[in-house]
């Protein structure tokens, strides 16, 4: 499975982003997928997942309301749309695929497939 992740940018404190992940491959061994952002000096970590069957979703607390992943399983695309940006968004943001069926991948670990990242950055 290939990972292309687009959309991201420049933009000013609430402002909006919608980033992209299109998937190519063996896309019929996709379970899950999910969205991780690396600050400058941090950490990469979770943003939000879905199951690619059943749509369920997950969002860390710092996100939630604001950050919406959603998916196309025609186009093997999955989005982030990101609204009410603030600077504390600024990092690059990955997208990443799973083989698990069930549930939802929540750890780094269960990640097979990484796309490349793309930088949003957010100007206050």
């Amino acid at each position: 499975v290939q990972l292309q992740a687009s959309g991201g940018g420049l933009v000013q404190a609430g402002g909006s982003l919608r980033l992209s992940c299109a998937a190519s491959g063996h896309t019929f061994s996709i379970g899950g997928m999910g969205w991780f952002r690396q600050a400058p000096g941090k950490d990469r970590e979770i943003v939000a997942a879905i199951n690619w069957s059943s749509g369920t979703t997950y969002y860390t607390d710092s996100v939630k309301g604001r950050l919406t992943t959603s998916k196309d399983n025609a186009k093997n695309t999955v989005y982030l749309q990101m609204n009410d940006l603030s600077p504390e968004d600024t990092a690059v943001y990955f997208c990443a695929a799973h083989g698990r069926r069930l549930g939802l991948g929540l750890v780094q670990a269960v990640y097979n497939y990484w796309g490349q990242g793309t930088l949003v950055t957010v100007s206050s």
